[in-house]
């Protein structure tokens, strides 16, 4: 194991095993207290407002790393604590050095990630974390508030969070500067990659001082060999540690499979929804349309339910958001938009309406629930249209899932919702031309261009 003393090297990366503190506890939540660690007051108290008394294991792993100064690249699941690792870490290293004179307003801090949510969310735990340090913290990403978002950048900014493609559009307008970033954070890296994000973020990494003058940290639920390869290209030396390598999804899920036909999904999911009064439950589908579909019969067979998807409005997908973790939306149903980087807690029950196309989303899914030592349930339907995916989510997760045949009686009975408004099939924008009183219909206006494929009008 590397110290946090040894000397650096550049274009490697260092592997630890499992620390010595985190080895002892492999089969506990729990690891150090924090009380153990050099930290600033303001920082005390912010982890007191967040209820935190002792480390998960990656927080563990990671702070006498990443507060001696190291560079960390993390793997670690969904709901591990990671955003708390490393906004101690940030809010420890900018309140123990000064702000340099010539820095003006520019952020200090970057954290970049992939989504809008994410970027809200860890936003939010910043300002819980850093309510006592008076460090300026602001969130930019895409579908809201663009001038004032622009106006609080303006205004200056310590801890800066954003998606790459809302930080690329104001650093090209100029409202704020890279060059004095002294710490850095690539947050679900693995999905930059699957997002196409790629090229912004090297964009971004390329305009900040060079990795020897600042301390970076990439967290990601895999470190693929692109993942890795930035660590060799843009941090230093960074140390690389994996909380729960061995086990992919967390330990308190509870996992079962419900083997059943299309046309038999519907009935299923209402039939568990009533059999599990006062949960809450996050159900997940693959497609948008699904989602709107699902939410309508959900409210037809009267449950509380809303959908959100990457088309719905981003101010009414926070507003969804916000009543669903506070309780007052008892079931949400999201495609993949909603299965990263959220940290809502209680959700009992996870449900793959639709089993995921990509192995690696189940347990981005299933993370939702069980987070910080709870437990939950990650309820699966594989219908015909599916199923073919389950063995590749068995072979990624590591272990056969445990599967149940759905009996007539879990077949609740369906309420179909009343009909959707819509354009009868000849209601088009130019309808059809009218017949005169006692005469025959008016000539239709002749198309231009040649019938039978000769040149038409240029379009």
């Amino acid at each position: 194991m590397t110290g946090a003393g040894a000397g650096r090297h550049v274009g490697s990366v260092t592997t630890i095993d499992r620390a010595p503190a985190a080895a002892a506890a492999s089969g506990a939540t729990e690891g150090r207290p924090f009380d153990a660690f050099t930290l600033p007051e303001a920082v005390r108290a912010g982890i007191r407002a967040a209820g935190f008394t002792r480390c998960t294991p990656i927080q563990d792993k990671v702070l006498p790393l990443a507060l001696a100064g190291r560079d960390v690249a993390g793997q670690a699941q969904t709901g591990t604590g990671k955003t708390a690792a490393f906004l101690i870490t940030i809010f420890t290293r900018l309140l123990t050095r000064a702000r340099p004179a010539e820095s003006g307003a520019a952020p200090r801090a970057l954290v970049i990630a992939p989504t809008r949510e994410l970027v809200a969310q860890i936003a939010d735990d910043a300002r819980t974390l850093g309510q006592a340090t008076a460090l300026r913290v602001h969130a930019v990403f895409g579908g809201i508030d663009y001038r004032k978002q622009r106006a609080a950048l303006e205004a200056g900014v310590d801890l800066l969070i954003g998606t790459p493609g809302r930080l690329i559009d104001y650093w090209k307008q100029r409202v704020y500067d890279l060059r004095h970033v002294e710490i850095l954070v690539i947050d679900e890296a693995d999905r930059m990659f699957d997002m196409g994000f790629i090229k912004d973020l090297r964009f971004l990494l390329r305009r900040l001082p060079p990795f020897e003058r600042r301390q970076s940290m990439l967290f990601s639920a895999t470190l693929s060999y692109d993942v890795m390869e930035l660590a060799y290209l843009f941090m230093n030396d960074a140390v690389k540690v994996s909380a729960t390598p061995e086990q992919v999804t967390a330990e308190n899920i509870e996992h079962l499979v419900y083997h059943v036909g299309r046309h038999e999904k519907l009935a299923l999911l209402l039939g568990i929804l009533r059999g599990e009064p006062g949960a809450r439950v996050l159900v997940f589908v693959n497609m948008k349309r699904a989602a709107e579909r699902l939410e309508r019969y959900l409210k037809a067979n009267g449950f509380a339910a809303a959908a959100i998807t990457g088309d719905v409005d981003q101010r009414q997908r926070l507003r969804v958001l916000a009543d669903f973790k506070e309780g007052r939306l008892p079931i949400l149903v999201a495609t993949d938009v909603a299965s990263r980087g959220l940290h809502i807690e209680g959700v009992t029950h996870v449900v793959n309406y639709d089993l995921p196309l990509d192995p690696e989303d189940y347990v981005h899914r299933a993370g939702r629930t069980a987070r910080a030592g709870a437990s939950g349930k990650a309820i699966s339907l594989a219908c015909e249209e599916y199923v073919e995916g389950l063995e590749a989510i068995e072979r990624y997760i590591g272990f056969k899932l445990p599967f149940e045949i759905a009996d007539d009686h879990m077949l609740a009975h369906v309420q179909h919702p009343p009909r959707e408004p819509h354009r009868r099939p000849d209601a088009h924008r130019h309808p059809a031309p009218r017949a005169e009183a006692g005469g025959a219909p008016p000539r239709r206006r002749r198309r231009r261009g040649r019938r039978g494929g000769g040149p038409g009008p240029a379009r």
